[in-house]
């Protein structure tokens, strides 16, 4: 069985371009797969600088992983600080990564671009992405489009360790996300906490409300026709419908006579039926909180033996 591995960063509240950009996709990786998931609260610190506020999200984090449909006995969930095995590799790694293959890396221009300060844990937030991936010597690496170069980053990083100091890394291989890039938030971007444009699962029924009427469309009158496949609001209605549901709505569209108020309360009834058993469960695991810590002490136990294993044997090949 291969192993998979993904990590989500606890900067902010989760949203639907979280959900069904990394959240689904690893609840069904745990159908196929031996699945390691960890939340990225070192990689948090990059932007998250008030202590209270990262406790609170690093533990709104677990309960959203959990409450999403994550089954402990088949994954093992954890926090990255909790393996320190992982920062101590990642510094074998730097000492062989170039400039130049940091430097392409957009997701830092991108992130430098938003506003975020130019500091060396942001430049090489890869060196880590690797060592998160190569210390529990995953195979998959399930992906957006926008993190495929991150993977490529590890790959080259642990190839080029290979070929001076012999074969201790398993190279992995991106599993691309598709969905990812195609969710749009309320201002038509790629939904993200960056662009402040979610909308949260977890929000209350005032909020959501608020974000989905604020979702932006064209200034097409109630009676023109409408195109749904350039309509903000379908492509998110298109994450919670049928084949025969998205039709009949499609059809809507194209006949005219309908506002985009209308779709917009179609698709927040769908997205308050689809999260409904989801907000339950959340509340169900915060009540009983020493259960979820349980859950992550076991998980860290177990990617801390084989992070052990695998750093090891780096120290061994390097003359340590």
């Amino acid at each position: 069985m291969n192993r998979a591995i993904s990590g989500i960063q606890p900067s902010g509240k989760l949203h639907i371009g979280n959900y069904f950009g990394m959240m689904k996709p690893a609840i069904e990786m745990q159908k196929e797969h031996e699945t390691f998931l960890f939340i990225a609260d070192y990689h948090a610190l990059t932007s998250v600088n008030d202590p209270n506020i990262l406790k609170n999200l690093i533990r709104d984090a677990v309960l959203d992983f959990l409450a999403c449909g994550i089954n402990p006995e088949n994954v093992c969930l954890y926090k990255q600080s909790d393996v320190p095995q992982v920062h101590e590799l990642s510094w074998f790694l730097s000492i062989l990564a170039p400039m130049g293959l940091l430097e392409r890396c957009h997701s830092y221009k991108d992130k430098i671009a938003k506003g975020l300060d130019s500091t060396h844990g942001l430049f090489s937030y890869p060196i880590l992405m690797a060592a998160d991936i190569l210390s529990i010597e995953a195979s998959i690496v399930p992906v957006g489009k926008d993190q495929k170069q991150h993977v490529e980053v590890t790959r080259d990083l642990a190839a080029k360790f290979n070929n001076i100091f012999g074969e201790v890394f398993r190279l992995p291989n991106p599993l691309i996300n598709d969905r990812v890039s195609s969710i749009p938030g309320i201002d038509g971007q790629k939904m993200s906490k960056s662009y402040n444009n979610v909308i949260g699962i977890f929000e209350s029924d005032e909020i959501l409300d608020k974000k989905v009427k604020k979702i932006i469309t064209d200034s097409k009158n109630i009676e023109d026709k409408k195109d749904p496949d350039s309509c903000n609001i379908f492509s998110l209605y298109k994450l919670f419908s049928n084949a025969d549901e998205q039709r009949e709505l499609a059809n809507n569209y194209y006949a005219g006579g309908m506002g985009y108020g209308y779709a917009k309360d179609i698709l927040l009834k769908k997205i308050n039926q689809y999260f409904e058993p989801i907000r339950e469960k959340r509340l169900e695991l915060e009540s009983d909180y020493d259960y979820v810590e349980d859950i992550l002490k076991d998980g860290a136990q177990k990617a801390s033996l084989i992070a052990s294993d695998v750093l090891k044997n780096v120290k061994a090949a390097v003359g340590l």
